[in-house]
């Protein structure tokens, strides 16, 4: 009996393998909030604001995220709502029984707004109750504009006594103090005054600058996202509910700045 041994030839093949490493590439965040905001104080003029400073290069075209202190809206479209002050919100605000006006006299508002990071974010504002909803018709033109808001919160009293730091950005109506440089009561504390973005529209007044880093954006030529102009969406809004913008006033400049009767 025949038997054929056939050997069979073992390829051995080695395949290349090639391992791809992930590359994780890190891109800075344009809007990232710099981590010494609130924490530098200024020196002190004699009339106990600060002295005014050169604006840090983050903050020459400001356009930082926004913190949510209360949940982003749900949908795209404009949210509001009035309501009586609750409990809480007023334990945090700077409202005490020596302020002009009542709780009764007060409104708490919550809003929907564009911040300059493109995404919505809801804001929260004390106004008087007698002009909530014509305050609210403004703030949904500005959202439907895209206006951009960084913050738009209800200031503590201890903010108010704070040593002053020259980068504060929020948006507020009711605060339950003077008038600058004087010792009547602001319209803000009666909730009828907005401040819409401080930081990009300052006040200005022999020297005294405020917040104290926004120097940049005293040069209302070079107009830059979140400022006011003469004739915007901002400056329309307010004049169609009869409120006066302090970018108009001859003795100084707070361009931040619309109320109901001029004060």
């Amino acid at each position: 009996m025949s038997t054929t041994t056939s050997t069979l030839a073992v390829v051995t093949t080695t395949l290349a393998t090639t391992t791809t490493l992930a590359t994780t590439t890190t891109t800075a965040n344009p809007h990232a909030r710099p981590d010494w905001l609130g924490t530098r104080p200024l020196p002190l003029r004699p009339d106990g604001h600060g002295d005014a400073q050169p604006t840090p290069p983050e903050l020459v075209d400001r356009r930082l995220e926004t913190i949510d202190h209360l949940p982003p809206p749900e949908g795209s479209t404009f949210e509001a709502s009035i309501a009586p002050i609750p409990p809480d919100v007023l334990a945090r605000s700077s409202w005490t029984e020596e302020c002009p006006v009542t709780v009764d006299d007060l409104a708490y508002v919550t809003m929907s707004h564009l911040g300059f990071d493109g995404e919505l974010h809801t804001g929260e504002m004390i106004v008087n109750a007698a002009v909530s909803e014509d305050v609210v018709e403004v703030f949904r033109q500005l959202f439907e504009a895209r206006f951009p808001i960084e913050q738009m919160r209800v200031i503590t009293a201890e903010e108010i006594d704070a040593p002053p730091t020259g980068d504060w950005n929020d948006t507020t109506s009711f605060v339950c103090r003077p008038a600058v440089g004087s010792t009547s009561w602001s319209y803000h504390a009666y909730g009828l005054a907005i401040d819409l973005n401080p930081f990009h529209n300052p006040y200005l007044k022999d020297g005294l600058v405020l917040p104290e880093l926004a120097g940049s954006y005293l040069d209302r030529d070079e107009v830059r996202p979140g400022m006011i102009v003469d004739g915007d969406v901002v400056t329309r809004g307010f004049a169609e509910i009869g409120w006066d913008w302090g970018g108009n006033w001859n003795t100084l400049k707070d361009w931040m700045h619309f109320s109901l009767g001029g004060g």
